[in-house]
């Protein structure tokens, strides 16, 4: 069954209430940002191709996405069109300015949820293999507007955003979250999640992280 390809244009360019209220959005969805160019990285293919413990390294995050109690799994690609190792249950959104940095990918996933009229989603990195299904689901669970794993003292992806946060996220740079997280931090929930949190930037980070 073929899944819905969405491009992130005049939704994230100018958003437009998708005009449900609270009380008649559907679920939380999971958003996996996978957009970028991963230029660190400088090995023979894009880094979320490089196998990683016997398959791709994007597949471990969609996996565990795919696995959570999420309504929808939204991934959001941009710099490499990496359908091709996407199973049939995401929806691919597609960000053609993925320049603009994660934030833009973060819009671009949120707004999509927006409109099939999800009332949270839960934010993920596609370069964090070791993130395991327990922190999605822990933090799919917790109730707040704006709630984070936390691996040991470090907070870090997967992040909870309910609707209500959505119009405080920023349009541009790489920090995504983040900064909303900075800005308002009286808004902010952690939940203690197992895994490991570790980018793979790096053919080292990739080595260094499979054994």
């Amino acid at each position: 069954m073929p899944r819905a390809s969405r491009p992130a244009g005049p939704a994230a360019d100018n958003p437009a209430g998708s005009g449900l209220t609270a009380d008649t959005r559907r679920g939380t969805a999971g958003v996996l940002l996978a957009a970028g160019e991963g230029s660190r990285f400088a090995g023979p293919t894009h880094k979320l191709r490089a196998e990683f413990g016997g398959r791709p390294l994007l597949r471990w995050a969609v996996d565990a996405a795919l696995e959570a109690p999420l309504a929808a799994v939204y991934v959001v690609l941009g710099a490499e069109d990496l359908s091709d190792l996407l199973p049939p249950e995401v929806t691919i959104v597609m960000n053609h300015d993925w320049q603009r940095g994660q934030s833009w990918s973060l819009q671009a996933g949120v707004r999509t949820a927006e409109m099939d009229g999800h009332a949270a989603v839960v934010v993920g990195v596609a370069d964090q293999p070791l993130v395991g299904v327990e922190a999605w689901r822990r933090v799919a669970a917790a109730p707040g507007a704006i709630v984070t794993a936390v691996y040991g003292a470090r907070r870090r992806p997967p992040v909870k955003l309910d609707a209500s946060v959505w119009p405080l996220l920023p349009l541009d740079g790489d920090e995504g979250a983040r900064q909303l997280m900075r800005r308002r931090p009286e808004m902010v929930r952690q939940v203690t999640c197992p895994g490991d949190p570790t980018d793979i930037d790096t053919r080292e980070d990739l080595r260094r992280r499979d054994r």
